[in-house]
């Protein structure tokens, strides 16, 4: 399976990410991987100084230059670089990231899934990464890269040649997700689950489903919403699911489930799950423990 570790050839050239970013880059190099933190970049990665209110990535691009990066990527030239320094500069970093990542996803055929939800999002995208990398080659969000800057910046790192991809959407706001998967681009958009979290920042957990659905916003013509049956927002997240032009496949313990919990035995170290779609049933188990893990491979099945 492949992850989104630098690749073992060049992932972008300086004059693929300026043509990417609409920058400039002096000289010629060849960038391994993409990196936001001078502190976990790796050799042969391109560094990317965004800038915010406490902080100023233009003020380590010395540092990640000498540890080893193939380029940075820079609004400004930083005191100390000459003309032969390997720098794309643009008008703006984050800018910049986010043109890196959409050209990235533009490249690419790989079928991309993404994920979202209240709880379990991040423990299907790596299952269902490591399912896939049994299948073909698969690239996949690290951790909790899964905001405005980690959803570019994965995408970013996504290489040209890899038969799917998988990644993590979250948000706080409403309109967050609408970008976010307008970048992705997904075949597959699976929501795990809508529950009150972030209510500081909506008005009820109906709002947090509308803003949940947003997932679908950037969905491919001809792609898939996977949703759990069981949810009491259901109906909030079919309805936007069609209106974006989505199949819907549904699972749960739900009677009108397509994937449904026919059955599940829960035991301290694991669960043995029967499930039931189109007449068919089919039994595994789960070496991990909890109804929700049974939930989560419910999603899982039904998004393969």
């Amino acid at each position: 399976m492949t992850d989104m570790t630098p690749q073992a050839t060049g992932l972008w050239s300086a004059a693929t990410a300026a043509q990417a970013t609409g920058g400039i880059s002096a000289v010629d190099w060849e960038a391994l991987g993409v990196s936001i933190d001078s502190r976990t970049l790796q050799s042969g990665d391109l560094f990317v100084a965004l800038s915010g209110p406490n902080f100023d990535g233009h003020d380590y691009v010395v540092r990640a230059l000498e540890g080893g990066a193939a380029a940075a990527l820079v609004a400004r030239r930083p005191e100390g670089l000459g003309d032969t320094a390997p720098l794309l500069e643009v008008g703006d970093t984050m800018t910049g990231l986010e043109r890196l990542g959409i050209y990235g996803r533009q490249r690419t055929q790989a079928r991309i899934v993404a994920v979202t939800g209240s709880v379990g999002k991040t423990s299907v995208k790596e299952a269902l990464a490591h399912i896939l990398g049994g299948q073909g080659s698969v690239s996949f969000s690290h951790g909790g890269l899964n905001n405005h800057f980690g959803v570019p910046l994965s995408l970013a790192r996504l290489p040209e040649r890899v038969e799917y991809g998988v990644f993590e959407l979250g948000m706080n706001h409403a309109g967050e997700l609408t970008r976010l998967s307008q970048m992705v681009r997904p075949l597959v958009a699976i929501v795990t689950t809508v529950e009150p979290a972030h209510l500081e920042f909506f008005d009820s957990v109906d709002d947090i489903a509308r803003a949940k659905a947003e997932i679908f916003d950037g969905l491919e013509p001809g792609g898939t919403a996977v949703l759990n049956r069981d949810n009491a927002y259901f109906g909030i997240l079919a309805d936007a699911a069609r209106h974006a032009g989505a199949a819907i496949l549904t699972f749960g313990a739900h009677a009108d489930s397509d994937f449904r919990l026919a059955d599940c035995a829960l035991s301290a170290n694991g669960s043995t799950v029967r499930l039931a779609y189109e007449g068919q049933e089919l039994s595994y188990g789960l070496n991990v423990p909890g109804r929700h893990c049974v939930q989560n491979s419910l999603a899982i099945m039904a998004a393969l």
